[in-house]
């Protein structure tokens, strides 16, 4: 089964975790699913940079771990080809910590017998998000003045992996 659209998880929702009174085996999530973001920081660590480009999120919302593994793939990819392997640094700053949990329903002939409805529907975690807030950076990036435009464009397409409009703010580190 294909994953659900960002629309079905982006708002913010009270981060609900279950209490049972009756029977305290069932009271808290079991098998929180692994997060897909492999690597939160790439590219060269060691060296000093002159730029710092921030991607920051213009709404307040929640992204999932997959489209942020997806925003810092295409970000690598792009200034590793565009500025070189060891002419950058990267790193996401956000970690998904809310739990995302999904009701499945069947679907086909004869699904109505063996389908209970909204009776034991809290669902089952497949996935997680990270809360970001309106003006909160998800990703920075560090290049010298060599890489500054092809590292702007590169931001520009990682962004377009978000599921909210995102700006690019850029700032020059003293040293």
């Amino acid at each position: 089964m294909g994953l659900r659209p960002a629309r079905c998880y982006r708002t913010l929702k009270r981060a609900y975790t279950r209490f049972s009174r009756a029977n305290k085996s069932k009271d808290y999530v079991k098998g929180i699913p692994e997060s897909k973001i492999h690597r939160f920081e790439f590219g060269n660590a060691k060296r000093p940079y002159q730029y710092s480009l921030c991607l920051t999120v213009r709404d307040t919302v929640q992204i999932r771990h997959n489209a942020l593994e997806a925003c810092r793939v295409s970000l690598n990819k792009n200034l590793d080809k565009r500025v070189g392997t060891d002419a950058y640094f990267g790193k996401v700053l956000v970690y998904p910590h809310q739990i995302l949990r999904e009701k499945m329903l069947a679907t086909g002939a004869g699904a109505d017998r063996f389908q209970s409805g909204m009776r034991l529907a809290f669902g089952k975690p497949i996935g997680t998000a990270a809360r970001v807030y309106s003006g909160q950076s998800v990703v920075e990036v560090r290049v010298d003045e060599a890489g500054l435009e092809a590292a702007k464009k590169s931001m520009h397409i990682a962004g377009s992996k978000l599921p909210c409009p995102s700006s690019i703010l850029v700032k020059r580190i003293a040293g």
